[in-house]
């Protein structure tokens, strides 16, 4: 929907931004949908990577429970972390939290080193307003390894939700400094932020295009002021003020824009 926000921050996007990595093989996108139907069930002949990879398969057709029947059966050939991972991503998929934790937890007790697995973690916590938690399991994560964009995205957005402006800003700007374009898309490794109200939205988006502004990025800037105008942020008046904006302020575009001043889209 289009007034979803999926962030993950650090994902932030929510977000992100559960991973689906299996050690070499790519990470892939979160998104909680409804499961198609098959009538085709594991072989118990196949291989653990046979059935692996048809899990993946499935589960990009958002076939969530037949992606788990192949995930289960391949874990009960060959056990591994990034297998357990992947089942913990299919059961959020699911929306079974619960479940999901547990398969998560036990990757990290399989492989304390597994950097993805703490931040998927994280995002369970997230993802249950457990803030707190989730930024300690972020912070894991990140420890582990200090390349991740999006470990950084979604520990900047369990740093929003706790209104804790600062700490956000700077997890938000390290996640930009990683990867510019991390809040153009879904993440790969994480979920973006989910905001749920239009206030925390709006807020995320004007704080976004200050960032951008600081960063000499106009029309990344632009792009997030239009969307947090949209959003009816009830302090766009600072944009007059705050320092990050001078040089945008120097700009036609942005002129045209506050003048303009789009419309808030009701909910």
């Amino acid at each position: 929907m289009r007034r979803q926000v999926l962030l993950y921050v650090l994902a932030v996007f929510v977000a992100a931004s559960v991973s689906a990595a299996a050690q070499a093989s790519p990470s892939e996108q979160v998104q909680v949908g409804p499961p198609l139907r098959h009538t085709q069930t594991p072989l118990a002949s196949a291989t653990p990577q046979e059935l692996e990879q048809r899990g993946d398969e499935l589960r990009a057709e958002k076939s969530y429970l037949y992606a788990l029947d192949y995930y289960g059966t391949a874990l009960k050939k060959q056990p591994s972390p990034p297998l357990l991972n992947k089942i913990g991503i299919t059961q959020l998929e699911l929306q079974r939290f619960h479940e999901a934790s547990k398969s998560f937890e036990r990757a990290i007790k399989n492989d304390r080193d597994y950097a993805d697995a703490y931040n998927n973690l994280g995002v369970i916590y997230y993802l249950e307003k457990k803030y707190g938690k989730a930024i300690k399991q972020y912070e894991k994560a990140i420890k582990l390894r200090q390349d991740a964009a999006s470990y950084f995205s979604n520990l900047g957005a369990a740093y929003f939700s706790k209104k804790e402006l600062e700490k956000a800003i700077a997890a938000y700007t390290e996640a930009m400094r990683l990867d510019p374009d991390i809040f153009e898309r879904t993440s790969h490794t994480g979920v973006q932020a989910q905001m749920s109200s239009p206030e925390n939205r709006a807020h995320f988006n004007y704080v976004m295009a200050k960032l951008f502004a600081k960063e000499g990025n106009s029309d990344r800037s632009l792009q997030y002021l239009r969307k947090a105008l949209e959003e009816g942020y009830k302090g766009i008046n600072e944009v007059y003020k705050d320092a990050e904006f001078a040089g945008l302020r120097k700009d036609p575009r942005f002129t045209e824009l506050m003048a303009a001043r789009p419309q808030a889209i009701p909910e």
